[in-house]
């Protein structure tokens, strides 16, 4: 319930604003305790007099993510969940953002607690069969419980085998620019963003060090890196801004490989196309000046012109596409984190050592393993998980 209200200064009396006071009693607040809000005027002397009231009054400054760190203490929502609204308060794209609500709103819990949900219930019939062998229970639940592990081992290394898709469109994509000296990079980098990023000349080396740009493609982030011209140097500083810029073009997503149309394809930038096609989009430039080849090393080069704006439309689309295909996007839920593939990976080791375990105690414990590793995705998972459903599928020792 909202109420306007005058706020007073607890000391002076002075009026600070007229504000919504709201007050939420727990558990039915964001952190599950009891909690107010005061929906104030934006001003800096208001919220500087307001927040100066409240410590008077005892408060204190919440540390960086307190509230959310509460909200996940008090059960209200998991470790995917935090981690989705920390990724909701950064997000740059719309499809950031939209991997993030998926994640905030529990989609990513909602899978792997699934999977610990079978995982428990793999344990739980594997301990009843050694711990309860002389009641009267099926004497095939260790054979069940391997193939379950198998099942579910395959269904994890799926989730794993996505080529780090949700991780690229979280963190965003490195593109980079390269090419020899003059071949157009600066400008091209210029025309892409729209903006006079790069210093452009005529005079070849003018680009000594790697200028990034960041850029929205279809939803996805990209930082788009302009490098030094390909060629042997001619001084110390222009030879560190070319090792800078293979190294970059060694560790990025795509690359942008760009070629003079009026001009015969150097070897250096040839070499590059030694990536996988898929890794490559070829570019000849300057195509106002002589017509673009119709082959570049083999692959049919995308032609453009920064002086007419030809082909530059085209270009973006391509981009693009090779971004979202590199990147998570639309229903799929994804994985985020190098942890959460962390965690999996190692799910996926103790499974199949599940499957491989001569004896049912060591089946077990491997699956208890894994129950641990799946545990720290969400933070919930306890010895009592397993206890419940061991008494729920079996009447022992009613």
């Amino acid at each position: 319930m909202a109420s306007l209200r005058r706020l007073r200064h607890p000391v002076t009396g002075e009026t600070l604003d007229r504000a919504l006071v709201l007050w939420f009693p727990g558990p039915r607040s964001y952190t599950g305790e009891d909690a107010a809000e005061l929906h104030l005027h934006g001003g800096p002397a208001v919220i500087a007099g307001v927040a100066e009231a409240l410590v008077a009054l005892g408060a204190r400054p919440a540390e960086p993510g307190e509230f959310t760190r509460r909200a996940f203490l008090n059960g209200k929502l998991d470790l995917t969940a935090a981690e989705g609204i920390a990724d909701l308060v950064a997000a740059e794209t719309a499809g950031q953002r939209r991997q993030a609500l998926r994640q905030a709103e529990g989609a990513l819990a909602a899978l792997y607690e699934g999977w610990t949900a079978r995982l428990t219930q793999l344990l739980a019939h594997q301990e009843a069969a050694i711990e309860f062998a002389d009641e009267d229970l099926p004497t095939d639940l260790g054979d069940r419980a391997r193939e379950g592990a198998a099942a579910l081992r395959a269904e994890i290394a799926a989730h794993l085998a996505d080529g780090g898709r949700g991780e690229r469109l979280r963190e965003g994509l490195e593109v980079a620019i390269v090419g020899a000296p003059n071949a157009g990079k600066s400008s091209l980098l210029n025309a892409l963003v729209g903006w006079d990023a790069a210093i452009v000349s005529t005079r070849a080396g003018t680009t000594r060090d790697v200028i990034e740009v960041r850029l929205d493609l279809g939803g996805i982030p990209v930082t788009l890196a302009d490098t030094a011209g390909l060629r042997e140097a001619a001084d110390e500083i222009e030879a560190e801004g070319i090792r800078r810029a293979r190294r970059r073009a060694e560790e990025a997503d795509l690359l942008l490989a760009l070629f003079a149309a009026d001009r015969t394809p150097d070897a250096a930038t040839l070499a590059m196309l030694e990536r996988p096609e898929a890794e490559v989009l070829v570019v000849a430039s300057k195509t106002d000046l002589a017509p673009a080849p119709r082959m570049i090393g083999g692959r049919v080069p995308i032609g453009v012109s920064v002086r007419t704006g030809d082909g530059l439309s085209e270009l973006r689309a391509r981009l693009t596409e090779a971004a979202t295909a590199r990147a998570a996007f639309g229903a799929t839920v994804a994985l985020t984190r190098p942890r959460h593939r962390a965690a999996l990976v190692e799910a996926v080791a103790w499974l199949q050592d599940a499957e491989a375990a001569p004896l049912p105690e060591l089946s077990a414990e491997a699956l208890r393993a894994a129950l641990r590793a799946l545990g720290r995705l969400t933070g919930r998972v306890g010895v009592e998980d397993v206890l419940d459903r061991v008494f729920a599928d079996f009447c022992i020792g009613k």
